[in-house]
């Protein structure tokens, strides 16, 4: 079924994997469709489990489990797990992320608890993933870590405060990983998602505002989690073996252009 996939005897961490349709599970999905035995993570058990089913039954080598990443006792266990499963690890996908709309708006009103919880799963998280997974590589002769980062962190906006703040301090954890361990063959790259289709963006915010954010992407449309995700399998492989220390903006355009630049473009008929 996967003859000559690019990922071909690696195997893989992909955490927040467990809501079905979501850039987790999609990403897990292309990185085991590519050839990696993958390790879904997540915090509730029972989408976790029902996702990685669904993808063994589909033929992939997939396998789930449950860990808080915020919590270093867990990600230990997560390591351990994974190389008593599979024997090795080769590519790190830290995509568990904390985010709220609702709760998470101007900086005067910040709920500090909200702050301390959005930092302990996306920053805390990911460095703790991080810092775990890169003995294991080394071991293995190197690897590959890909942070998700997002394009609040590119400029300041009315809500996602904390969220944006978090995904910053991941961008630049993401050079110092790449700059330190890549002597050890270890390459380290964010990618900086834009309007992404999920279930949580249908869920925070109105239709109003995802038409704003629709209109402002240069393709004219949402990406689907699947489009994350194939960046993602790029960066995981030996194709991208020159791709260090970068976040990628796979944002359909909304980071490239200057912020008049969707109304002059109606103003002057192009848009």
């Amino acid at each position: 079924m996967h003859d000559h996939g690019e990922l071909d005897g690696k195997v893989a961490i992909v955490t927040g994997a467990g809501i079905a349709g979501n850039i987790g599970y999609e990403t897990a999905e292309i990185l085991a469709r590519e050839g990696a035995r993958v390790v879904l993570v997540d915090m509730a058990e029972d989408v976790v489990v029902e996702s990685t089913r669904s993808l063994s039954q589909k033929g992939y080598e997939v396998v789930s489990h449950v860990a808080d990443i915020s919590n270093e006792d867990a990600v230990k266990a997560l390591i351990a797990f994974t190389l008593g499963k599979f024997g090795r690890l080769d590519v790190l996908d830290n995509n568990a992320a904390r985010t709220n709309a609702a709760r998470d708006l101007m900086l005067a009103d910040m709920d500090v608890d909200w702050w301390d919880t959005t930092f302990a799963v996306n920053t805390r998280g990911t460095m703790l993933m991080s810092k775990h997974a890169i003995p294991a590589m080394i071991r293995g002769g190197g690897g590959s870590i890909v942070n998700i980062s997002s394009g609040t962190a590119v400029g300041g906006s009315f809500f996602s405060t904390a969220y944006a703040s978090s995904k910053g301090a991941i961008e630049t954890l993401t050079r110092y990983i790449a700059t330190q361990y890549g002597p050890q063959h270890i390459r380290c790259n964010a990618v900086a998602p834009g309007s992404v289709m999920t279930s949580s963006l249908k869920a925070g915010l109105s239709d109003e505002m995802r038409e704003v954010f629709r209109r402002q992407t240069l393709t004219g449309t949402y990406a689907k989690p699947s489009e994350i995700g194939e960046v993602v399998s790029f960066l995981a492989s030996d194709r991208a073996s020159f791709v260090t220390g970068q976040i990628i903006q796979v944002d359909g355009g909304i980071a490239a252009h200057q912020a008049t630049s969707v109304e002059i473009g109606q103003l002057m008929g192009m848009r």
